[in-house]
This record gives structure tokens, C-alpha cells and sequence, in this order.
């Protein structure tokens, strides 16, 4: 049986590099880039290790997490790297993860000697949030099982409490997501499972075009899993509702995850991009279960019908409508997937919006919809990195966002004055020295990270909020909506985006011109909408639960769902 699946790896991989097309000249921009690359100099000493040795190993190819947070309190964002291979042999073995303190000068300092975050799983992935309500960000880690939960204790601390929680995972997770799917004020967990995989079972896969073994595609091991939900109980454990929900109904190969109100209904709803399977929608419907409704609102394939390699996957309102569209990133050969949400139905717009060329040609994992030059539209940065091992060093893109609702590259490629090539996975997003213009950290397989410091958003006027709720934790799920000058503008608070990433909770927000922001609302999770007035541009604004004026409409909001302890 190894040996048919052997034989079947290596047709679809050589049908896959027979599919390869070159690469297309970018748009000419400008000589200066956007970012400079400063991770050395920051003092972010981690060098990623997928662990390969011999043999092909499936993990090694898709590992390497990273987070951007505030793990003290002190309004700067530290980051937590997470740390690979070998993936054979005990854990002892491995490196650890690794966590830096920021000094709030530009520089990093490691901290994780003592700090208790030093996990040494086989690690994939992060996700963070306030899972306790004490106020500190907590730090979830997914891993080649077991997973693990590290609570932050408020002083630079963590404890592995997973055994209490009851959230530790055992089969291969990668990306994860806190939020608040039953409305009740605690965040829930949901965590996405990959393939039904072992280093026994490991299949061998030959490439011809170079005569020797390489990495498997996933259809080869035909082994999809079903997802995770975690229902948080409010008291530091939480429940697997998986089954009651109706998640563990789809069995699929999860890589990249992200909630928001899809259906503009007031419930939080998941979008999971799956590897070579359509992707899924589990649309809530307020009473506890999730269905499927990716075939049925038009965002499970592309436009011709067919799957695609989802890796990363971000959310935003794009096109300034006032609903969340989706953009899934894939593998070489396959452009990107941007669904634009219409009233609840989307449609793929990938051509319309000018990304279905340059992208065909990278294997994209993280990525973020971010207005990195503040000039009021978002752009949209790719980490790229091959998954044969012929050539799987790639360049980055950067995309600079149009009021026409269109993408054009900008050169250098990757925004920076030199290419940078390496093989590039998680990308978290931030503003690492709160001057405004978000920042990029970028994780390399086998490699040092890039962290990328944002010159080009000095020219714009910004506007961030910190959105809390009673209890003083960040209020993921909830949305803002506000004016800049003529036109509406809404965005979303949430950590999980990109692939296998933790991001900033802030809400960023390119002005240009604007000196400011009127009419701004937010809808918290369950519907409540409050008021808080104008704010001046060139600085970030805490906006609490509570302190608002809450509006007339208020009655329209949602009580919590049917509970399903």
C-alpha cells in the first residue's frame, strides 16, 4: 500500500511541475523601498529549524509560527517565535520556542530563559487572547499534537496550564483562533487540524525533473481531519464542542483560519482554508451550531469551480461596502482567491482586482490586508516559499491598495530596496514602534526572520484604537465603523489572520489627508452598538465597553445563543 502511495505522490508531484510558468516583470514603482529589513539589528536572534534531515518529512515543509503582542502591559509589542524540528526523537531535543521582551527603543531583548513559554513541541502556529479576562494576553501554541495553552501571569510569566483547560489537541494543528462565538464575554477556541499524519506512515514521493525524493502533496496521504471548537466555561477550562456544534461534520485539511460577521447577522462566524479541498464557511446561527455555507454563499472555490493549495487567509472590508471580503492565498500555479462579500454572497473578484497574474506564480502562506502607507486603502503584503524543494527560496510581495479597488505591485519586489529571497511562512502584523505605519515580522523556514520597519506610512495621517471590554481585555470580534472624510469605514478587532500567525489587536486605520475620524460606533459581539464621537488623527484611542453612548438601536442587539454546556 506504501508503495501505490508512493507511485501516486509521484505523479501529482511531477503533474505539478510540469504545471510551473514563469515569472511575469512587475509594475515599475520606485527605486526606495517601503521597508527596511532590521531584524539583526533589533536584537531578534531566533533561527527557525524545520528539523530535515534524510527524509521527506510533511511537517517540515508547512512549520513555522509567529506572534506580535503585548505580553507585559507596557503598550509595546513583544514577539514569540515558534520553534520546529526535529520532528522525530523526545522533545527534549528540540529547540524551544522563543520569546522577546520589546525595549520600546527598537531593539528586542530574549527573554525566554525563566519566562515559561519555552515550549518545545514540534510547533506550528499561535494564537493569542485574553482567555481568562485578568487583562493579559495568553498565548496558545499549536504543535505536531500536543498543543498547549500558556497562561499569562502578568509579570513576564507563563504556566502550561493545558492539562486544566482541557485544550490540548493531539493531532497536527495548525492555525488557531480565540473568539467569542456564543456572545457571552469569554473567548472560546478554535483550532484547525491538517492531515491524519505520522513519521510511520510518511509516504516517499520522487520528483523526475531531478531524479530524487522531495516533499508530498497532501492529496497523496488522502487522511483530512475534522476542526476543533473549544467552548470557553468561565472558569479557566473549556469544553470540546466540536461535535455538538456541527464543526466536527466537515472533514477537511485546515491550514488558515479566521472569524468575523460574514453574514452581517451579529454571530461570529469561521472561514477555514483547507489544502487541495474547498475551503469552508461555518456560518453560526446564533443557538449554538455552525453549518458549512461555503459551496452555497460562493466562497469554498474559485470562480472556474476548482479547490485550491489555501494557506493564509485574511479578512477585511476592502471595498469600503460595509461587509467582510475574504482573501485566501495558494500555491504555485494557482492565483489568489479574493471573494468580495455582496450582502452575504461572494463573489470571486481576483481578476477585477489585479491579482490572478502576479500571484500564480509564488507559494504564498502569511499575508495581511493592511494600509502600510496611511494613504486611506488597504494594501496587501505575501510571504512566499515553495513546497519542492527545486528552487524553494522566493521573493515577498507587496501590493499597493487603489481607491478603484485594485492591487498593483510595487517594486522593488517585497517592498524592500534589496530583494530579500528566502522561504518564507507565518507573517504577523504590528506597529512595533507605534509611530503609526504597521510593521511586518516575518518567519524564514530554516532561516532568521525578517522584521520589516515601515517607512513608507511617515506621509499619511493614521488613526489606531485599542478596543476593550468591562473587564479591560481586548474586545476580539467586535467591529468599528467610523468617517474619514467622505466615506465610511469599518474594520475588525482580531489577532488571527495570515497563516500560522498572532497579530497587533489594534485597529489600524490609513487617514491620508484627514485630520481625524467622526461618527465612531462600535458593534460589540451579540450587537450592542455604542458611540464615541470624533477623534483627532496621530494617535491611538482606547475604546471601553461601557464608556460610549449607547445607541437607540441598541434593542436589535443579539442576547447570547442557546448555551451548549
Amino acid at each position: 500500500m506504501t508503495r501505490l502511495r508512493g507511485a501516486l505522490c509521484f505523479c501529482l508531484t511531477l503533474l505539478a511541475c510540469n504545471r510551473e510558468t514563469g515569472t511575469p516583470a512587475a509594475a515599475p514603482q520606485t527605486p526606495v523601498g517601503w521597508f527596511q529589513e532590521q531584524a539583526a539589528a533589533a536584537g531578534l536572534n531566533f533561527v527557525h529549524e524545520s528539523g530535515h534531515g534524510v527524509q521527506f518529512l510533511m511537517p517540515e515543509n508547512v512549520c513555522g509560527g509567529v506572534a506580535l503582542f503585548d505580553m507585559d502591559g507596557d503598550g509595546d509589542l513583544d514577539a514569540y517565535f515558534v520553534q520546529g524540528g526535529p520532528a522525530e526523537g523526545p522533545a527534549e531535543e528540540r529547540p524551544p520556542n522563543q520569546l522577546f521582551r520589546n525595549n520600546g527603543d527598537g531593539t528586542f531583548t530574549d527573554v525566554t530563559a525563566g519566562s515559561g513559554s519555552a515550549d518545545r513541541g514540534y510547533g506550528m502556529g499561535v494564537a493569542t487572547g485574553d482567555y481568562d479576562g485578568d487583562g493579559d494576553l495568553d498565548l496558545y501554541v499549536t504543535n505536531l499534537g500536543p498543543n498547549v495553552l500558556l497562561r499569562n501571569d502578568g509579570d513576564g510569566h507563563f504556566t502550561d496550564v493545558t492539562d486544566r483547560a482541557s485544550v490540548g489537541e493531539s493531532r497536527w494543528s495548525a492555525s488557531a483562533a480565540f473568539l467569542d462565538y456564543d456572545a457571552d464575554g469569554d473567548l472560546d477556541l478554535f483550532v484547525t487540524n491538517y492531515i491524519n499524519w505520522s513519521v510511520v506512515t510518511e509516504l516517499e514521493c520522487y520528483n523526475l525533473s531531478i531524479a530524487q525524493l522531495d516533499y508530498c502533496p497532501p492529496e497523496a496521504y488522502n487522511a483530512p481531519t475534522a476542526d476543533t471548537l473549544y467552548m470557553n466555561n468561565g472558569d479557566g477550562t473549556f469544553t470540546d464542542v466540536s461535535e455538538v456544534t456541527g464543526i466536527a461534520d466537515g472533514m477537511g485539511t485546515g491550514l488558515g483560519v479566521i472569524a468575523g460577521d460574514f453574514t452581517n447577522d451579529g454571530f461570529i462566524d469561521v472561514f477555514v482554508a483547507n489544502d487541495g479541498m474547498m475551503d469552508r464557511l461555518w456560518v453560526n446561527d446564533g443557538a449554538g451550531r455552525f453549518t458549512d455555507q461555503g459551496v452555497l454563499l460562493g466562497c469554498a472555490v474559485d470562480e472556474n469551480g476548482v479547490p485550491k493549495a489555501g494557506m493564509g487567509v485574511v479578512a477585511a472590508d476592502y471595498d469600503s461596502d460595509g461587509d467582510l471580503d475574504l482573501l485566501v492565498c495558494n500555491r504555485r500555479t494557482e492565483s489568489d482567491s479574493l471573494y468580495r462579500n455582496s450582502d452575504g454572497a461572494f463573489i470571486d473578484a481576483t481578476a477585477d482586482a489585479g491579482l490572478a497574474v502576479t500571484s500564480r506564480v509564488f507559494t504564498r502562506f502569511g499575508l495581511g490586508w493592511i494600509d502600510f502607507d496611511n494613504d486611506g486603502w488597504l494594501d496587501l503584503y505575501e510571504a512566499n516559499g515553495r513546497v519542492t524543494i527545486i528552487d524553494m527560496a522566493e521573493p515577498n510581495l507587496l501590493f499597493r491598495g487603489t481607491a478603484e479597488g485594485r492591487f498593483e505591485e510595487v517594486t522593488p519586489r517585497g517592498g524592500t530596496a534589496q530583494t530579500l529571497i528566502d522561504v518564507s511562512r507565518a507573517a504577523a502584523f504590528g506597529d512595533i514602534d507605534n509611530d503609526g505605519a504597521v510593521d511586518v515580522l516575518v518567519v524564514n523556514r530554516d532561516g532568521a526572520p525578517y522584521l520589516l520597519h515601515n517607512r513608507a506610512g511617515r506621509g499619511g495621517h493614521w488613526i489606531m484604537f485599542r478596543v476593550l471590554d468591562e473587564r479591560g481585555s481586548d474586545a476580539i470580534g467586535a467591529t468599528i465603523t467610523m468617517v474619514v472624510g467622505d466615506r465610511s469605514v469599518i474594520r475588525g478587532v482580531r489577532t488571527a489572520y495570515s497563516y500560522l500567525a498572532a497579530n497587533d489587536p489594534r485597529v489600524h486605520v490609513g487617514l491620508g489627508e484627514a485630520g481625524g475620524v467622526t461618527d465612531v460606533v462600535v458593534r460589540w459581539v451579540g450587537g450592542v452598538r455604542e458611540s464615541f464621537g470624533g477623534l483627532p488623527a496621530d494617535a491611538v484611542h482606547t475604546l471601553r465597553r461601557g464608556e460610549g453612548d449607547e445607541l437607540q438601536d441598541a434593542a436589535e442587539s443579539r442576547s447570547s445563543p442557546a448555551e451548549t454546556r
